[in-house]
């Protein structure tokens, strides 16, 4: 991250905010921005130009998004939701669309299973579901010694990121921001 900020600066120092004509160096402000996080792009006043004008891009049709091949970055990707906590899987949402259920892991999940030695529960019909604390438990089967347990998850503050190679030692560093005016 150091490196960023320090190229971030000399940028900044030279000028390259001035070049608007060529689309790579709008790509190298956006991706030296995008990856700014202490503190994020809002907080970078040279920043408010190259990003504004990328968010006022994208409403227009045939947006295509600036790149910097000498970044080591290509094009972000979206991640909406944030992980789920430790122990917990993305699951496939709620019953929302007219084919039966949204392909949008947009909940989380686990099983359950509390039938050590004791006899499993008894349900008088296949399925049943209970809400509680905005956990949606749902047990299966008329015989039950588990359970799976639902939650929402969490939208992600800053959805886009970008995935930034290193030159110097061949790794990745994902680099998260938003969007927002």
């Amino acid at each position: 991250m150091r490196q960023i900020l320090i190229i971030l600066l000399a940028l900044s120092m030279f000028g390259l905010r001035h070049h608007h004509g060529q689309a790579s160096d709008w790509g190298c402000e956006v991706l030296l921005c995008a990856a700014s996080n202490s503190p994020s792009w809002h907080g970078v006043e040279s920043c408010h130009p190259p990003m504004e004008r990328l968010i006022a891009a994208m409403k227009r049709p045939g947006f295509s998004w600036p790149t910097c091949p000498e970044g080591g970055a290509g094009k972000p990707g979206y991640e909406r939701y944030a992980d789920c906590p430790t122990g917990w899987q993305p699951a496939i949402g709620d019953q929302t669309d007219s084919h039966g259920r949204s392909k949008e892991l947009s909940r989380c999940s686990r099983t359950i299973r509390i039938c050590s030695g004791r006899t499993p529960w008894r349900f008088d019909s296949d399925r049943q579901k209970t809400e509680r604390d905005g956990v949606t438990r749902e047990y299966s089967g008329r015989n039950g010694c588990e359970y799976r347990e639902y939650v929402d998850r969490q939208l992600r503050a800053q959805p886009y990121y970008l995935d930034i190679n290193s030159a110097q030692d061949g790794t990745t560093e994902r680099h998260y921001f938003d969007l927002r005016h």
